[in-house]
């Protein structure tokens, strides 16, 4: 019933649960008196995509959290909580920006103030400067068919970009929600009962919200909480050894050409241009 749950229907009631459930029951009558089936039939977990079709909605694996510029955020939604995975890239140019994923103006403007903090503290993050100078960014919000909007990515943005330019992959097991300011406080946000839920549901075991929050996490049942570790944060750079890990992965830390590589590399352009 999870896995049902979880990969087919997503929705505020139980309308589509009960349709899944079903046509459960009915392909396994067709399948007791078509082929001879012992009764009681047993649906595993592991056969669904055989009764129900491919799932409607994919599950975040420790695979794709397992690189560097990935971070796992918490988002509200009308069908109740969900989690919001970041993703980020680098490419060689001149520090441009794109951002896709339907996103709505709120949105847009956390990515904007993620990135204004990450670079006015590039030096005490370790990033040097050359690397926002000689590499474009891309964030990616997947699931570009749903709007997205709201200020509580903050903290996750900044999370993917810092793991992206220093190479520190984000920690497992850890979902986090809270809006980021240009000087780095974690302000509070909306909609945590319904995020909580949505950590628990998809195996996160650490949660990181606003110390502003702590009240709202506090009225949460016991029953939802039980199992989660919340972390309460008034400042974004009190959380950055806690969200990453400590050692870079070489092969992810962006590489910086040289001074003398980069005249040389743009007298060749100059020179087949003429």
């Amino acid at each position: 019933m999870r896995k049902v749950i979880q990969g087919y229907t997503r929705e505020a009631g139980v309308r589509d649960l009960n349709r899944h459930v079903q046509a459960l029951a009915r392909k396994a009558t067709a399948k007791l008196v078509m082929e001879e089936a012992t009764a009681p039939l047993k649906v595993e977990a592991g056969e669904l995509h055989e009764w129900l079709g491919p799932p409607r909605f994919s599950e975040l694996t420790e695979q794709r959290l397992k690189r560097p510029g990935i971070a796992v955020g918490l988002a509200w939604t009308p069908s109740g909580g969900d989690v919001l995975l970041i993703e980020t890239t680098l490419m060689p140019g001149k520090g441009m920006v794109r951002v896709t994923g339907n996103l709505r103006q709120v949105m847009k403007e956390s990515v904007e103030i993620a990135l204004s903090y990450v670079r006015s503290r590039s030096e005490e993050l370790g990033i040097p400067q050359a690397v926002l100078e000689q590499h474009n960014l891309h964030v990616h919000f997947p699931a570009g068919a749903v709007p997205k909007d709201g200020p509580s990515a903050g903290i996750t943005i900044a999370t993917a970009l810092i793991s992206l330019l220093t190479g520190r992959r984000a920690r497992s097991r850890i979902a986090m929600s809270g809006e980021l300011t240009l000087r780095g406080e974690v302000l509070p946000v909306g909609g945590l009962r319904e995020k909580v839920v949505a950590a628990k549901a998809h195996g996160n075991r650490t949660v990181i919200v606003p110390a502003g929050n702590q009240k709202d996490i506090e009225e949460i049942p016991e029953g939802v909480r039980r199992g989660l570790t919340f972390i309460y944060a008034d400042e974004y750079s009190d959380l950055i050894d806690q969200l990453l890990v400590r050692r870079p992965d070489p092969k992810a830390v962006p590489k910086i050409k040289s001074r003398s590589n980069q005249k040389g590399s743009d007298t060749n352009r100059t020179k087949a241009s003429e």
